[in-house]
């Protein structure tokens, strides 16, 4: 008997994907979409192939777009008409995601997420209200519990629109257990929080940073971002908004952070989302544009890969074009 022969037998392609151990479909995905209250039409994303910012007016056709392909679930970002140092458009009643929201989930059977930070609404682009002379001092930070209350009310104003679930990507301290007690004191108790519990200070993030408008305008985020070279930090920092109510734990990046994933999949029982950021979207295409890789195997592998490590969702701009080829 060879039994060099026995794995094989496995590989045919009759009883190959009756014995995957993995397996992805469209419901795992989650698709990002930005609307941008700045444009009357739609604007196509140069770092982000595939990718548009769409006016307000064309978010309940973006969505059904996404509809379309199997995917079920999408998240919201906001491009404001305008900012200011405490972000104040962010929870306005008539801000860009606010206004999307009511129109999608009045008019799509969409899933809605939404995103809540303050980058994106702060004119100097940190997440959140920074400190005096931050400017000039790159050792000052934003504001923590200042911070804190402006995501709150955030929270609570998708919540008011009809968002399904909101998700604070900040990284600020306490920022989970300020925005569900937030909820259920205004009568949202149902709505559940999908936090960036571990979200890194990483040089993956750049396209996103033009697609949604929310670089920094000095400065960094290693303050109140995590250190990519720190593993068990990431329990640390997963537990607490563990303890403060998460209810689906996500992190970020995703590709370059599979051991995290694997980690946060072994510790809790939480769901666990991945993260495959515009970055890790981006480079995938540079190589396939100059023939370098296959650009629908590398995506689907890479997602698959996120899978194998234990994410149960994956927020992905691969989403539309992974959810049509399945």
């Amino acid at each position: 008997m060879n039994l060099t022969d026995r794995p094989r037998r496995l590989r045919t392609d009759g009883i190959r994907s009756l014995v995957s151990e993995t397996n992805l479909s469209a419901t795992d995905l989650i698709a990002p979409v930005f609307v941008d209250a700045t444009t009357d039409e739609r604007l196509p994303i140069e770092s982000m192939p595939g990718h548009e910012r769409v006016p307000v007016s064309e978010a309940v056709a973006r969505v059904e777009e996404v509809l379309e392909t199997g995917v079920e679930a999408v998240m919201l970002f906001g491009i404001p008409e305008s900012k200011d140092e405490r972000g104040s458009r962010a929870w306005a009643e008539d801000g860009v995601v606010q206004k999307a929201t009511r129109r999608v989930t009045e008019e799509t059977d969409a899933y809605v997420i939404t995103d809540v930070c303050m980058c994106e609404y702060t004119s100097h682009g940190h997440c959140g209200i920074v400190e005096d002379h931050a400017e000039s001092d790159p050792t000052l930070t934003v504001k923590n519990d200042e911070t804190l209350a402006l995501l709150a009310k955030t929270a609570v104003s998708h919540a008011e629109a009809g968002a399904d679930m909101v998700a604070p990507s900040s990284m600020t301290d306490g920022m989970v257990g300020a925005i569900r007690e937030a909820l259920d004191e205004s009568g949202h108790e149902s709505v559940p929080i999908m936090s960036y519990a571990a979200k890194y200070e990483s040089a993956f993030y750049g396209p996103f940073r033009d697609a949604a408008d929310g670089a920094p305008a000095f400065g960094d985020r290693r303050h109140y971002q995590m250190d990519p070279a720190n593993a068990r930090e990431a329990i640390r920092e997963v537990t607490l908004d563990v303890e403060q109510g998460a209810d689906v734990l996500m992190v970020k990046p995703a590709l370059a952070y599979l051991d995290i994933v694997r980690a946060v999949r072994e510790e809790f029982d939480h769901p666990v989302a991945a993260y495959n950021v515009s970055g890790e979207y981006a480079m995938l295409h540079a190589a396939a544009e100059k023939g370098w890789m296959d650009l629908d195997e590398t995506a689907f592998e890479s997602l698959l890969a996120m899978k194998r490590a234990g994410a149960d969702l994956i927020l992905t701009y691969f989403a539309e074009d992974i959810a049509d080829a399945l």
